[in-house]
C-alpha cells in the first residue's frame, strides 16, 4: 500500500488512536500547572507556572521525536523534517497561556492536539514530504502586557510592536524585557526583529481549536471549517467633568463624566446595529468611574470598546461613528474628551482555499459532518495569515463556553479534531 493510502486508511479507521496514547492525560496534566485552583486555569506570560508549562510542552515535543527550538520571546517550535526540507513547511499550533480563572481547552487543544497529530501520523507510518512543525505561540492572551497575539504579531513582522515592547510595562511596572529575561529569553545581544518569519518559510498553517461558541454543538456537527477570521478594533476613551456632591449640584449644572461614558456605550450598540450585518459586533467590556462613590458625581470615566467584523471597511465605519459620537457627547454634556485612542485595528483574514479543500476532504474521509463558518474570536492565525496560507479547524465545546472553568470538550470531539488535523497536515505535506 502506498504511503499516502496507508496513512489515510489508518487515520480513517475507528481505532481510538488518541485515547490509547495519553492525549487526554496530557491535557489534564497541563491543567494542573496553574496559578488558580482546579477546575480553573491561570497561566500568565513568563510567570513560574508559564515557565513550567513551557518545559512540559517541550518535553512532549521531544518525546514525539520533534526537534525543538525557541526564539527570542519564547515561541516554541517542534519540527519533523520532511523529505524535501528546502520547501516551505506545513505548520500547526496554538498557545497555552490562560487568562485568570479560565478553562483547560482554549489554545491547549491546538498545541497538545498538534503534538498528538504528529504521534498519530508517526504511528501510521507516514513520511512527510514537506516538513511538519508544531508551534506554541507566546502570549496569545493580553493578560500581562495588554497585547493579544504577542508572539505571532512579532513573527509576522510587526515593527510597531517591536518598538512598543521596548517600553512596555505590566501592572506591577515590570518591563517586558525584564520579564522575558527572567524566563531566560531576550538576551542582551538579541533583537526582537530576530523573531520575524520570512515569506515562504511555511507553505501552510492550520490551527485546531474549540469553537468558543455554541453553533456546532447546537447543530450536532462534528467539525467546523473556518473560512475567515473577524478582526477587532480596540478603543480606549476617557471623559473628564467637574464632579461634585450628588445632592448639592442640581441637574442643569452638572458635567457628568459617568453619563457621558454610559451614553457612548449605548451609541456603540446603536452604530453596530446600524451596520445592517450580523457579522458586525461591538462590546463595552470596561467602564470605570472616578471617584466611585455613591454620593459623588463622576469627574472622570474610562471606557474600553471592542468592535469586530469580517468586513474591514464596515468595521472601520463603525469605529469612525463611535469617534464622532464621543466628540458630540462631550460637547453636549460639557465634558472634556480626554482620550480617544485606537489600540489596534487589524484587518480580518480569509482562510486559504486550498487548505479549506484539504480540511473538507479530511472530514469526508473520516465520515465526520462539517460546517463552514466564521471565527469571531481572535487567534494567532490572524497574524500567521500575513506570512502563510492559513486555515482553522473547530471542534464543539459545551454550551459554547470558553474563558471560564466550565469550558469543556468531549473526548470524542477532541479525538475527531486531532484526526482531521492529522489527515489535513498529511495532505498538505504531500502537496
Amino acid at each position: 500500500m502506498c504511503n499516502k493510502c496507508k496513512s489515510m486508511y489508518i487515520l480513517s479507521s475507528r481505532r481510538p488512536l488518541t485515547e490509547a496514547h495519553g492525549y487526554f492525560v496530557v491535557i489534564d496534566t497541563l491543567a494542573t500547572i496553574s496559578d488558580a485552583p482546579s477546575p480553573a486555569v491561570t497561566r500568565v506570560l513568563y510567570t513560574d507556572k508559564d515557565i513550567k508549562a513551557r518545559s512540559y510542552v517541550k518535553d512532549l515535543m521531544k518525546h514525539a521525536g520533534l526537534s525543538v527550538r525557541e526564539d527570542a520571546v519564547g515561541n516554541i517550535f517542534g519540527r519533523w523534517d520532511g523529505i524535501e526540507q528546502e520547501v516551505g513547511a506545513v505548520a500547526t499550533g496554538s498557545h497555552i497561556d490562560a487568562i485568570p480563572y479560565s478553562g483547560k481547552y482554549d489554545g491547549v487543544v491546538g498545541v497538545l492536539g498538534a503534538i498528538e497529530a504528529m504521534n498519530v501520523l508517526q504511528r501510521s507510518g507516514f513520511k512527510p514530504k514537506r516538513s511538519l512543525e508544531v508551534i506554541m505561540f507566546t502570549s496569545e492572551e493580553p493578560t500581562r502586557f495588554g497585547i493579544s497575539c504577542l508572539g505571532s504579531r512579532l513573527m509576522a513582522g510587526s515593527e510597531e510592536l517591536e518598538k512598543a515592547l521596548l517600553k512596555r510595562v505590566d501592572g506591577e511596572n515590570i518591563s517586558f524585557l525584564d520579564a522575558a529575561r527572567s524566563a531566560d529569553y531576550m538576551g542582551d545581544d538579541i533583537e526582537l526583529s530576530s523573531v520575524r518569519l520570512s515569506q515562504g518559510q511555511y507553505s501552510a498553517f492550520v490551527k485546531l481549536h474549540i469553537e468558543q461558541g455554541p453553533i456546532l454543538e447546537d447543530e450536532g456537527i462534528s467539525i467546523g471549517i473556518v473560512t475567515a477570521i473577524a478582526a477587532p478594533a480596540s478603543i480606549k476613551v476617557g471623559f473628564e467633568g467637574n464632579g461634585g456632591h450628588a445632592g448639592a449640584v442640581l441637574m442643569p449644572h452638572r458635567n457628568d463624566a459617568g453619563l457621558a461614558a454610559a451614553e457612548l456605550a449605548l451609541a456603540v450598540e446603536k452604530h453596530v446595529l446600524e451596520s445592517g450585518s450580523n457579522d458586525t459586533v461591538g462590546t463595552v467590556g470596561i467602564l470605570d468611574l472616578h471617584p466611585r462613590a455613591i454620593n459623588s458625581i463622576p469627574s472622570k470615566s474610562h471606557i474600553e470598546i471592542d468592535t469586530r467584523d469580517i468586513d474591514e471597511l464596515r468595521r472601520n465605519t463603525v469605529v469612525e461613528k463611535i469617534r464622532q459620537s464621543a466628540i458630540a457627547i462631550a460637547e453636549r454634556r460639557r465634558v472634556k474628551l480626554s482620550e480617544f485612542e485606537i489600540i489596534n485595528q487589524d484587518p480580518p483574514a480569509p482562510a486559504d482555499g486550498k487548505i479549506i479543500l484539504a480540511m473538507e476532504a479530511a472530514s469526508r474521509e473520516l465520515n465526520l459532518t462539517y460546517k463552514k463558518m466564521i471565527s469571531r474570536a481572535y487567534h494567532d492565525s490572524l497574524f500567521m495569515a500575513r506570512v502563510s496560507p492559513m486555515g482553522m479547524i473547530f471542534i464543539p465545546c459545551y454550551n459554547g463556553y470558553s474563558h471560564k472553568p466550565e469550558e469543556y470538550a468531549s473526548r470524542e470531539d477532541l479525538a475527531n479534531g486531532v484526526k482531521v488535523l492529522a489527515l489535513t497536515l498529511a495532505k498538505l505535506s504531500l502537496s
